[in-house]
């Protein structure tokens, strides 16, 4: 028990000699890149800088000791400090001290949420998440952060919004007071940073730009004539200071701490989950992935850290720098340690304009072309719903584009299954098999007296009136000559209480038209329910067969089963058949 929670015990008692340079590597690496991505990221949650230092510290020494991948790098990432901005902004604060205070709770109550889902094994709510809905939700997210940096770009003014057509229009409204020399810094940053990629993507871009533009305001005073800078930056580890908040204002907070809660497992898990093939010495456990990012925001929180998750491109660059397990990490946490305690004043002339080219160059990675374009293709529903959470997202809201996004994918399955496949079949001559006639139509025969149906779907209360409109539709085709019902069960894997209710009632009106009822290849958990509801009286175990095959045969026959044929279509947990 106590290895399952804190799984460092597992691998740091085999920590091999040979690991130590990968670590090592792999954590100054992810250090380095941590210092410009962390402070950029903490711009887009609306917070000074510094706390997307602090933010790079504590919570990934916890994940360390407690998380089930040796690979996930935890910090500040683009997506949740989108939703902290977003979630935030909409709150009518009194300044930028309770705004702090707000984001710092908000891990506390973040990692609260995911500690308690984590104990209580729910990492499954995760499986909501479809990829169309991810994909839609993380492209729209990327155009929304991307022009909540152009006011850092341009070195104008311009009033935040996480509606697109909004920020377009405050853009617009201030394009006229754009800072040539502010933008000539972000564009020559951007354009930096790819052409640094394209080179080698070893070389740590992000901070290269960060020291060119800094030495370009420092030597040529650029921060005189505009150009805006981070100013200073404390020095000094966070302190341990316990986050407070009004009780009345966590009302408020809850639909954002349960929004990013789930979010940022999604994002931790999905990486986690990408990395983990590429290795084969550990699996990952999304139960305790949960309590991993959940104790990390809780106990960051009280060293004033704002929401953190497993980042994309920081765990991508930790893998393939070589890190083994979560000694890499904890090198990274010391990285910033040190900058935090030395280092800080080297960044006051760091521009603005620099930090926004970082997230550009970053966050527009996300933007996913591809998969719409296969949707589109081949699966027009999916397509439709990525484009309705793409859509939603950005012109309604962060939050309800995640929500809406959800629940609009929850509402296509039902859709789905409430009208599942249903194939009526034809003997393929002179074999032992029965197929889809629509698919087989010129192979397969037919027979007046026989209707043969396969049902592709569990049968409930949301599907049994579509069963029984399609039952009723295939009964009058065949027309008077109808004599027997082949029901193929092999893919109904539980029937509810109101299709049993249906069927029985089904059942008494066949027999009044002298129709037979037979069903063919039930599976288990659905035998034991036709023993548990009584159903198995109504429809009678001479009538269950084994195969379709079988009850062709000896419906048209008249003949009886063999023993083992009895033995095997009546097998139940709930009997036992002699």
């Amino acid at each position: 028990m106590f290895k399952r929670y804190f799984p460092v015990f597992q691998w740091l008692p085999k920590y091999k000699k040979s690991y130590l340079s990968g670590d090592i590597s792999a954590g100054l690496t992810v250090g380095i890149m941590l210092i410009p991505q962390g402070m950029a990221y903490a711009m887009i949650a609306g917070l000074p800088p510094v706390f997307g230092l602090y933010a790079s510290l504590i919570p990934q020494i916890i994940y360390a000791i407690m998380g089930t991948s040796r690979q996930l790098a935890v910090g500040p990432v683009a997506m949740d400090s989108l939703l902290v901005a977003s979630g935030l902004g909409a709150l009518a604060l009194s300044g930028i001290d309770e705004y702090i205070a707000m984001a710092i709770f908000l891990a506390l109550f973040m990692g609260t949420i995911q500690l308690t889902l984590g104990l209580m094994r729910m990492g499954f709510l995760v499986n909501f998440l479809s990829r169309p809905v991810i994909s839609g939700f993380t492209s729209a997210a990327a155009i929304i952060i991307g022009l909540s940096q152009l006011k850092h770009i341009l070195g104008t003014n311009i009033e935040g919004s996480n509606q697109v057509h909004i920020l377009l229009k405050n853009a617009i409204d201030t394009i006229t007071d754009t800072h040539f020399i502010t933008l000539a810094i972000g564009i020559a940053a951007i354009l930096c940073i790819k052409f640094i990629k394209k080179i080698n993507n070893n070389i740590p871009a992000a901070l290269v730009v960060v020291a060119l533009g800094i030495a370009a305001v420092y030597f040529f005073g650029l921060n005189d004539i505009g150009v805006k800078i981070v100013g200073e930056v404390p020095s000094g580890l966070p302190g341990f200071k316990t986050p407070t908040l009004d009780f009345s204002r966590i009302s408020e907070l809850l639909p954002i701490a349960l929004t990013l809660s789930l979010i940022a497992f999604m994002e931790a898990i999905s990486v986690a989950k990408a990395v983990e093939e590429r290795h084969t010495d550990y699996k990952v456990d999304p139960n305790q992935e949960l309590v991993a990012l959940g104790t990390s925001n809780i106990i960051g929180s009280f060293f004033q850290s704002y929401p953190t998750t497993g980042g994309f491109s920081r765990t991508a660059v930790n893998d393939l720098s070589g890190a083994k397990t979560g000694i890499a990490p904890m090198v990274s946490a010391f990285v910033v340690g040190l900058t935090l305690l030395f280092l800080t004043p080297l960044f006051y002339y760091l521009p603005n304009a620099v930090l926004a080219a970082i997230i550009l160059v970053a966050v527009f990675g996300l933007i996913d072309l591809k998969f719409p374009i296969e949707l589109f293709k081949n699966r027009r529903d999916e397509f439709f719903l990525l484009l309705a959470t793409f859509l939603i997202t950005l012109t309604v809201g962060i939050k309800e584009g995640i929500l809406l996004g959800v629940l609009l994918s929850l509402v296509l399955l039902v859709y789905r299954i409430s009208m599942p496949h249903i194939a009526v079949l034809g003997r393929v001559p002179n074999t032992h098999y029965f197929k889809n006639v629509e698919r087989f139509n010129d192979t397969v025969q037919m027979y007046d007296d026989f209707l043969i149906l396969r049902f592709d779907a569990q049968l409930y209360f949301g599907n049994k009136d579509y069963f029984k409109n399609e039952l009723e539709k295939q009964i009058e085709k065949k027309g008077p000559a109808l004599k027997f019902i082949i029901l193929n069960a092999e893919a109904i894997n539980y029937i509810d209480s109101s299709a049993v209710h249906l069927l029985r009632q089904t059942l008494q009106e066949l027999k009044n038209k002298g129709i037979q009822f037979v069903v063919a290849g039930a599976i288990g958990p659905t035998r034991d329910i036709l023993y548990s509801s009584g159903l198995i009286k109504d429809i009678g175990t001479e009538h269950i067969f084994v195969t379709t095959y079988e009850a062709f045969e000896h419906c048209s026959e008249h003949s009886g089963k063999t023993e083992i044929e009895n033995r095997i279509a009546l097998q139940s947990k709930k009997a036992s058949i002699t």
